[in-house]
């Protein structure tokens, strides 16, 4: 066997069926060993890297399994960092494997000669050059367990003459087999004195507010048990759009720019706050220092803490320190709060869908998003560029119990709508896909249409075009260096044509921080 044929054949001991990639020579070793075992493990060619690396970031969310993508070396490799950089900043376990320059010209001036390992120092947990055939087993084995314990990226990168060796030559100390396959859930329970301190502080509070985001995705029953008790309203980040349904009596929707007023409300009096898996970064829109006491539920101790001062930390799966959480919780009388934020969310879906059943011309983006959030199976997974298109689907498109909905929260990168939507029918082949996305991120990696025809996938694709770049234009309004150029400067596709802006928002439907923000923005002499 190769080196390229034991690396395959690990992935696929590891449950490793579905590779993105794009083939290159510097990765020819591979290539091969993938055709030899291509019954066992699908390789998906894609038309751009970063795309690759993207549908193995969403294949990875949606599945909770390993995602995989494959570069060749030197500008293949550099190409993926972007995909990456997303993985990592989203908790999704992701492997890249990268070729290299041949083992004895590195750092020779040759072409492509790229270290690839140096460059991927930060975006990847562990990092490693393969340095001979005995060395791809070890190597494998660490990065898989790396990327699916801490939910992160790891890469691998190996020479392309190496690929192709076949006399594992061992060091003394390199004995034969002494690693294996084996992945131990890193789910554990938490410290018990924390959740008795954790219950303690949410039943002496009288103004509960939960806030949930991607760590919680499994754990809605559970959410809206300590909803219940707690007399608390859910409010959702991004990533935890899918926690609860918006149905639900307990979900007051996003928080943020892209959020609910009702849920800026919840923040912003609440005096109590139990934070679910959740590092939502915006921190001008979470309680002020010293208003609530804060109950956090997180896997990673680092990000206990990290946005809001807390005064009990339960570190461990969202399931588990719920299910130790919810039965220590009293059950409170008053419901006042909850009561409230329900009232105003009355009133927000109305005001959402007065906005959505507009009859103006040229269509608006609200009523878009309405009409296709009617029509997405009970199922479906809907995946979202950034950009304003991320205020119409986190607003417009409600999430029903079931489906699965996803974006770049912290990376908050264009161009990964229609990715994630392959990565996932790729996943689902079953399952009903959408990618809702703007003409700016979709116009970045628009050739992967060609992998969606390749491999007859039936994504659906909807775009909404407003010939700008209208979240820049807008940023760009309220910005005093862009003054002089917010009109042109973001112009993604051709000049607007007459009618095409997009509509300002209204202040009216905006928590009280983003109307100030949208209405600073919409008075700006720049508008005209």
């Amino acid at each position: 066997m190769t080196a390229a044929d034991i690396l395959i054949e690990r992935l696929i001991d590891w449950g490793v069926d579905t590779i993105f990639g794009l083939p290159g020579d510097g990765i020819n070793g591979i290539m091969e060993a993938l055709r030899q075992k291509q019954e066992s493990v699908r390789f998906v060619q894609v038309r751009h890297e970063e795309a690759a690396a993207f549908m193995a970031c969403a294949y990875a969310k949606f599945t909770n399994r390993l995602g995989v993508c494959l570069a060749t070396s030197g500008p293949g490799g550099i190409h993926l960092l972007n995909g990456l950089y997303d993985a990592k900043f989203d908790g999704a376990p992701v492997l890249a494997i990268t070729g290299l320059h041949h083992h004895d010209l590195l750092c020779t001036h040759s072409q492509q000669d790229v270290e690839l390992d140096k460059l991927y120092m930060d975006v990847a947990a562990y990092d490693a050059r393969v340095m001979g055939v005995a060395h791809v087993e070890p190597v494998t084995d660490i990065a898989c367990r790396t990327a699916l314990s801490y939910r992160t990226v790891a890469h691998i990168t190996i020479p392309t003459d190496v690929q192709t060796m076949t006399q594992p030559k061992r060091s003394e100390r390199n004995l034969k087999n002494h690693t294996s396959s084996h992945f131990a859930d890193s789910s554990f329970a938490p410290d018990p004195a924390a959740v008795r301190r954790g219950a303690e502080i949410l039943n002496a509070g009288s103004r509960v507010t939960i806030l949930a985001g991607a760590g919680a995705l499994q754990t809605g029953g559970e959410l809206e048990k300590a909803a219940e008790i707690l007399g608390a309203p859910i409010v959702t980040a991004l990533l935890g759009r899918a926690c609860v349904p918006d149905d639900s009596p307990y979900a007051t929707g996003g928080i943020g720019l892209l959020g609910t007023r009702p849920s800026q409300e919840a923040m912003e009096d609440c005096d109590t706050l139990l934070i679910v898996g959740s590092s939502f970064p915006y921190i001008e829109f979470l309680p002020k220092p010293g208003q609530a006491r804060v109950v956090q539920i997180d896997m990673n101790p680092i990000r206990i803490g990290l946005r809001q001062p807390v005064e009990a930390g339960l570190v461990g799966d969202s399931a588990s320190c719920l299910k130790a959480l919810v039965p220590l919780l009293k059950s409170k009388s008053d419901k006042s709060f909850l009561e409230t934020a329900q009232k105003g969310m009355k009133h927000w879906r109305e005001l959402m869908f007065e906005r959505a059943t507009r009859k103006d011309k040229p269509m608006k983006p609200q009523v878009v998003a309405h009409e296709l959030g009617k029509r997405l199976s009970s199922n479906a997974i809907v995946t979202c560029d950034s950009g304003t298109i991320t205020t119409w689907w986190a607003r417009y498109i409600p999430v029903k119990r079931g489906q699965m909905h996803s974006v770049s929260g912290t990376l908050a990168t264009m161009a990964c709508g229609l990715p994630y939507a392959i990565g996932a029918q790729i996943a689902y082949p079953d399952r009903q896909c959408v990618a809702f996305v703007g003409d700016g991120g979709f116009s970045m990696l628009t050739a992967e249409m060609a992998t969606c025809v390749k491999y007859k996938l039936p994504v659906k694709i909807m775009v909404i075009k407003n010939n700008t770049l209208g979240q820049i234009k807008w940023e760009q309004m309220v910005s005093p260096a862009c003054r002089n150029t917010a009109s042109t400067c973001s112009q993604s596709i051709s000049p607007p044509t007459r009618g095409h802006a997009a509509q300002p928002p209204s202040p009216l439907l905006m928590p009280p921080s983003a109307a100030r923000f949208w209405i600073k923005l919409w008075q700006h002499p720049a508008r005209s």
